[in-house]
């Protein structure tokens, strides 16, 4: 069965122009002009994966997030976005997408952020003794606990069945990229993960060393684990990556 693409996207050029290469790539496209239209047909025919402008009028693609993630739909989202900003990606990411492509795009960067994001569909498969991080720097490897379905480490608990994930007894409100790309730096809690490790296994490539995608993402996941009076979990090695660790 091909894989089901819904498209919202306002410019009518772009529109066309996007739902004959993704048909011509393989997928079933349904393709709709707004935000409105774009909820109701996640309604009514759930699709594999959303592709959203950001701005459309009405309903706009932040808008159409913010509806599906509050009504518990985790269905991946690639945004479409003129805004290079950071402070409009990181709007991007607080409304629950799961990554982006800025305008002008090359129409082989969508295909290829689109299957990075419906590989990533299913529950990641747990390991054991934590070795799925690749390369890496091992500071003093932590107690991580695996199973079939959970992982714990440096005070985290994730179910990896439900996608539900906690610090301490507060659950974490995690976007499928944030919940994975924390499942990744637990299992390897203690070990020092390079920027090419994070960017192969979360998004099945690397963007160059001139993409910010990592370090947003990152930002953005400390604010959600952060807690006053509590010690910081996520650490940057400058010029290597990141390390979960409890100091």
């Amino acid at each position: 069965m091909p894989q089901t693409v819904l498209l919202a996207e306002d410019d009518r050029a772009i529109r066309h122009a996007l739902e004959r290469a993704l048909t011509l790539e393989g997928y079933e496209v349904t393709a709709v002009a707004d935000g409105v239209e774009a909820l109701a047909q996640a309604h009514k025919t759930p699709p594999d994966v959303l592709l959203l402008d950001v701005m459309m009028p009405g309903i706009d693609g932040l808008q159409v997030c913010r509806v599906l993630r509050a009504e518990g739909n985790r269905t991946p989202i690639l945004m479409l976005t003129a805004l290079v900003e950071t402070a409009d990606r990181i709007a991007g990411l607080d409304a629950g997408a799961d990554d982006y492509v800025v305008k002008p795009f090359d129409v082989e960067e969508v295909f290829a952020r689109l299957r990075a994001l419906l590989r990533r569909t299913s529950p990641v498969p747990a390991t054991t003794g934590g070795s799925g991080g690749g390369n890496g720097t091992d500071t003093g490897r932590a107690d991580v606990q695996i199973s079939d379905r959970q992982v714990e480490a440096a005070g985290i608990r994730m179910d990896l069945q439900a996608r539900r994930a906690w610090r301490g007894k507060r659950e974490l409100e995690l976007t499928r990229t944030e919940f994975e790309l924390l499942e990744l730096l637990v299992r390897n809690a203690g070990i020092v993960l390079d920027h090419s490790t994070i960017y192969d296994r979360i998004w099945g490539y690397d963007f160059g060393p001139g993409s910010k995608n990592l370090a947003v993402y990152v930002g953005y996941l400390r604010r959600k684990l952060d807690e006053p009076g509590a010690p910081q979990l996520i650490h940057t090695v400058r010029g290597v990556g990141y390390v979960l660790r409890e100091d």
